[in-house]
């Protein structure tokens, strides 16, 4: 008969990676639902977006907010069969509301650039974000080379005074000012035939000053918008990418760009 010494040196081995393989039970975290699991459960996603930013994302008189980003949250909610409960965010707490799980997705104005692709994912792009030259339907402008003769405010400085600069043909008369609400005023007094403009901006300004019949007349810069998906929610993500890619083939995506932008959607990135 064995010595016990000598069986339980042939048997520490097992009795080592028993104990090991009960520890790591033990500490193992719990499985978590998937977001999108959550979300067709309970019938219900979190889209933050903004309400402070035509025409993207703003509160109307009848004090709803309405805008691009609020009709794409209410599309994906569409199509995926839920109720859409929009959260208000501005642009310093839309990522953090994403990371504390205060919002399923964030739809606001999101540009994609490498600091932000260290903390959340994106989606496909959704709609462009640009700088442009706007003015009223009366004036004839298709392409830079129209604005030969023209006067065009424009907020020194800005990329589309950068990018106006790099294109403006010879007679073009750029009047730069310094801050958005002037170069605005310079347009909306007449001083200037064109304001030279992010899309946001062009969009408050035909918001409160409809008897210019103000209108999107060509592209200075395209930087498109992306919806915010936490780290880690592939499944969301991937659900989302597929609607994107569905309303684009559709239109829907052109059609929304149209409504709050005065141009189509056009290509957009994945």
């Amino acid at each position: 008969m064995p010595a016990p010494f000598q069986e339980t040196r042939v048997n520490r081995p097992r009795l080592l990676a028993g104990l090991l393989a009960a520890l790591a039970l033990v500490a193992a975290p719990a499985a978590r639902a998937d977001a999108l699991d959550d979300v067709l459960k309970d019938k219900l996603i979190r889209i933050a977006v903004p309400t402070d930013f035509p025409p993207y994302g703003f509160v109307a008189t009848d004090l709803k907010p309405q805008g691009l980003d609020i009709d794409m949250a209410n599309l994906i909610g569409a199509k995926l069969g839920v109720k859409v409960e929009l959260v208000p965010v501005t642009s310093a707490n839309r990522i953090p509301y994403l990371q504390t799980k205060k919002a399923d997705l964030v739809i606001s104005t999101l540009g994609k650039n490498p600091e932000r692709e260290k903390v959340i994912d994106f989606t496909a792009a959704y709609s462009p974000f640009f700088q442009a030259v706007f003015g009223p339907k009366g004036t004839t402008v298709k392409s830079a080379a129209d604005l030969a003769g023209k006067s065009v405010s424009v907020t020194r400085g800005a990329i589309e005074d950068m990018e106006l600069t790099k294109i403006a043909p010879s007679g073009t008369d750029i009047k730069r000012f310094e801050d958005n609400n002037t170069t605005v005023s310079a347009f909306v007094s007449g001083q200037v035939q064109l304001i030279a403009t992010g899309a946001s901006v062009a969009g408050n300004l035909m918001a409160k000053n409809p008897q210019l019949g103000t209108e999107f007349k060509f592209v200075l810069k395209d930087s498109p918008n992306f919806i915010g998906v936490a780290k880690g929610e592939d499944k969301l993500r991937a659900k989302v990418n597929e609607i994107i890619a569905e309303a684009k083939k559709a239109g829907e995506l052109d059609k929304l760009a149209g409504k709050w932008l005065g141009r189509p959607a056009g290509d957009l990135p994945q």
